[in-house]
């Protein structure tokens, strides 16, 4: 098969893909069908902790596929019922909702936000306010909850009750809540497809005050940032605050689609019997390999990871070429004097698989990538990012 053009034939033509068909990878490296190798500095943007074919990953899941592959949730299942257990064990949240995607994840705060100040306050307190320059994904409901007008503009009309408050300004987000009943405000610590921009440590843990004082439910949108990638589990964790309810999905499952809502005090008995659901959230196969993954996200990794981000960033420092590094942990984005597809294109060349966020290259590589692998892709990098000289 031509896969390439196999694929342009029949899927919907909705991805600039790269010019790369992978077939096969282990770890921190992949092959395409020409037999090239690459170092994968993207993971699945941010979904294959722990690499390809992880050999524990595989074994947990291969091992409950054998036993049971989906149920629906009319029954009990272990590995949901772990999985759940683990998340509220390690965060403080008292109840997760299981979907199969960030999307699903932040549709789920949503209405458990507006379903909380309506039962709380009354019905016409329902707006949700965002930041400008975030991601919530690509549902009606969640790109009216994205700040950035370039994805509203083909969907019109977008779910309303949304509004968008400039990152890092309390003043605008305290005038917006004296004019509007508030039920809840969204936020990413860092920025994912905003550009890789973390928030001021200082205004989210006044926001925290702020919605805490005012009855406003204060939801951490961890679809990217979270399961270990900003060196510690949650991004939130970051800034010494706790939310009110936490999304979570890509790395988590390492590679199989899944989608959390974590519910704390205030949110955790909103949802009741109906009141919201979903066919495959929660399946067995993809629970079991969740928990294989975030069992062995711990103390000893989330160090690994800073270590890591240190190596990377001490590479990249004073680097002709590279503007500014920003982001946590092993998410990181760089400002480079040349156009950043450039800089992939030519990373890509090299035998290196970076990603785009905005006008930076994004860096997303697996957890658990090798010192001498992440080293080598970094210099690569940096070689790729010198303008060319006349």
């Amino acid at each position: 098969m031509d896969i390439k053009q196999t694929d342009k034939t029949y899927v919907a033509d909705t991805y600039a893909r790269f010019p790369v068909a992978i077939v096969s990878g282990k770890g921190s490296l992949l092959t395409d069908d020409e037999g090239k190798a690459y170092i994968d500095m993207g993971s699945g943007i941010a979904v294959n902790s722990f690499g390809i074919a992880d050999d524990l990953w595989v074994q947990t899941v291969s091992a409950q596929l054998g036993k049971v592959q989906h149920t629906s949730n009319l029954y009990y299942t272990e590995p949901c019922a772990k999985l759940a257990k683990m998340l509220c064990e390690r965060t403080g949240m008292k109840k997760v909702f299981f979907g199969n995607s960030g999307a699903e994840a932040n549709e789920c705060a949503i209405k458990v936000a507006r379903k909380y100040a309506a039962d709380t306050y009354g019905a016409d307190r329902y707006t949700i306010v965002t930041l400008k320059n975030s991601f919530h994904g690509r549902t009606l409901t969640t790109l009216a909850a994205t700040g950035q007008d370039h994805y509203h503009e083909l969907f019109q009309p977008l779910t309303p009750g949304f509004v968008h408050a400039a990152a890092n300004d309390m003043e605008e987000l305290k005038a917006i809540a004296a004019n509007t009943k508030v039920a809840a405000v969204m936020i990413e610590c860092i920025q994912g497809e905003g550009g890789v921009v973390a928030l001021d440590e200082t205004y989210v843990k006044e926001l925290r005050g702020f919605t805490e004082e005012n009855g406003i439910l204060l939801i951490c949108d961890e679809v990217q940032t979270g399961n270990g990638r900003t060196g510690e589990l949650y991004a939130y964790m970051n800034y010494g605050i706790t939310p009110d309810i936490v999304t979570t999905a890509k790395g988590l499952g390492g590679g199989l689609p899944i989608g959390a809502a974590l519910l704390g005090e205030k949110a955790a008995n909103v949802l009741g019997h109906g009141d919201h659901g979903s066919t495959f959230g929660g399946n067995p196969a993809v629970c079991a390999g969740a928990c294989s993954i975030l069992e062995r996200i711990d103390t000893d990794l989330l160090e690994s990871v800073k270590q890591k981000s240190s190596l990377l960033k001490d590479i990249f420092a004073s680097a002709e070429g590279i503007e500014s590094v920003t982001g946590m942990g092993l998410m990181l984005g760089l400002k480079t004097t040349l156009p950043a597809e450039e800089v992939v294109k030519k990373c890509m060349d090299a035998g290196v698989l970076c990603l785009t966020a905005k006008d930076k290259v994004r860096l997303l590589p697996a957890l658990n990538i090798p010192l001498d692998l992440l080293e080598k892709a970094g210099y690569i990098i940096k070689e790729a990012a010198k303008p060319e000289k006349n």
